[in-house]
């Protein structure tokens, strides 16, 4: 019957165990426990009548969960925060009196929900991490291999290989800081009450002073430094918009990647790492098609339309609370994680494993390359006594008709020929072959390469030199 079940394809076929796990049921309701011992402990230490026996109870129960007394609870009350309360007490009788006690269901659900988000971002950092890593060196390595730039994918300027990966690592980098500050910047909500106002501690406490330490101690117990100041019944749905947004705009630039590799593997100057045994078409055999990044394509594209269901649901919120957040939530923020969790284990597999066919680079480059010299060869000619407003209309003018003959006729580019034959330019043909070295016609690339990786990748792999050991980074499938 189990495999009669509908899962997810994020679940089963893509994500990581580890990220699977932290949006598990197991994870989250253990974690609603923990928060329940939180919660009897500050009471305890605020003057409350709990006893140790009764916590200690409940710590020996965090993982003890019965979820068909869950399932038949929550079927009779039709609320699933108090069906769980109901089945905890069952395990911890001495404390059943007092779990839960003040509190409101977001209190749960809401501080676990930043708690768990908190902790994906860290797995999400790591593997971002490694990709920044895979693509540090892939870019040091090629920094020196001279390759056609493109804009409008028409051929430009040229630029290197390595120059190129910059690009990919410094959107990355953009990623990673503003990471880095959501998550330094994430509050729990602590433990308000109904409608933010505490009301019910004021009453359970008869003291604002003791009521006023609640939020801190119970943040402390659970790892974090912040509480929101003020609250409705939750926190702010803004936060869920932020945290999703940071892996929509990973997912971004996963896909421009992944899109650039596409486009690269179509001209042949880099393929995607081709196991043995894989099969790229089921009808083509020859084909090696770049599987991988098209899946990174489509993973991305579900993150980023799944970004504005937190945006529209802080954006209509009531009040101090409405429900019509809960059914969205609980899709669109584990989908979100695991998706890029997906796609950043994709992109890592890559990254480790790039090929460039140098030769077909070159030849690609060299077919284009008189194109590309022009603007060099019109100074040399310049410099040797030429009219450049004249030099630039045949030159205009030759490259038309080299043009002509390359598209329409498949013929070689001859445009060093036709300025060699012109004499109004001063060239021979070996001057011009000498001005359109590749090597001097790509700027400071190489340089760029250096200095970007000296100056801010290598001080961001430094401080996360240990993040990324025993990260999962196995594509399944």
């Amino acid at each position: 019957m189990e495999n009669n079940i509908y899962k997810t394809p994020l679940a089963g076929r893509y994500a990581s165990s580890e990220m699977n796990y932290l949006w598990s049921s197991d994870k989250k309701y253990s974690t609603w426990r923990k928060l329940w011992i939180a919660l009897a402990k500050t009471e305890q230490e605020l003057g409350i009548d709990i006893t140790d026996k009764q916590i200690k109870q409940m710590e020996e129960n965090v993982d003890n969960i019965d979820y068909d007394i869950v399932a038949k609870r929550e079927a009779e009350c039709r609320h699933d925060v108090m069906a769980h309360v109901y089945e905890f007490g069952t395990k911890c009788p001495e404390a059943k009196p007092i779990i839960h006690l003040g509190a409101t269901s977001c209190y749960v659900t809401d501080n676990t929900d930043v708690i768990l988000m908190h902790e994906a971002l860290e797995l999400i950092k790591q593997k971002l991490i490694l990709v920044i890593q895979n693509l540090r060196k892939f870019a040091f390595d090629n920094r020196f291999v001279t390759c056609l730039g493109y804009t409008h994918f028409q051929p430009a300027q040229l630029t290197t290989v390595g120059k190129r990966a910059t690009l990919w690592l410094q959107d990355l980098l953009e990623d990673l800081e503003e990471l880095e500050f959501v998550q330094s910047h994430m509050k729990l909500l602590g433990c308000k009450g109904t409608t933010g106002t505490q009301e019910s501690f004021m009453k359970l406490f008869k003291d604002e002073e003791k009521v006023n330490q609640i939020d801190g101690k119970i943040a402390e117990k659970m790892g974090f430094d912040k509480v929101y100041d003020v609250s409705g019944q939750t926190y702010t749905r803004k936060l869920d918009a932020r945290v999703l947004n940071v892996l929509a705009t990973i997912a971004e630039s996963a896909s421009k990647f992944a899109n650039d590799m596409r486009l690269l593997q179509h001209e042949k100057e880099l393929e995607e790492p081709f196991e043995k045994g894989q099969i790229g078409s089921s009808a083509m055999a020859y084909k090696r098609n770049p599987m991988r990044s098209e899946r990174i394509n489509s993973l991305a594209r579900h993150v980023m339309v799944l970004a504005n269901d937190p945006a529209i649901t802080a954006a209509t919120q009531w009040l101090e609370r409405t429900l019509d957040d809960s059914a969205n939530k609980r899709i669109c923020v584990p989908e979100s994680f695991l998706a890029v969790d997906a796609i950043l284990i994709l992109y890592a597999n890559i990254s480790s494993g790039i090929v460039v066919y140098e030769n077909v680079i070159k030849t690609n480059m060299m077919q284009e390359l008189p194109f590309m010299g022009t603007e060099e060869i019109l100074m040399n000619a310049v410099l040797k006594g030429g009219d450049r407003q004249e030099l630039h209309e045949k030159i205009r003018v030759y490259s038309m008709e080299a043009g002509r003959e390359v598209k329409e006729f498949g013929r070689p580019n001859d445009l060093v020929d036709r300025i060699a034959k012109d004499e109004t330019f001063g060239l021979t043909k070996e001057e011009i072959l000498h001005i359109l070295n590749p090597d001097h016609l790509c700027g400071r690339a190489p340089k760029q390469v250096e200095d970007f990786i000296k100056a801010k990748v290598d001080p961001i792999l430094e401080t996360y030199k240990d993040l990324t050991k025993g990260v999962t980074t196995e594509v399944k499938v």
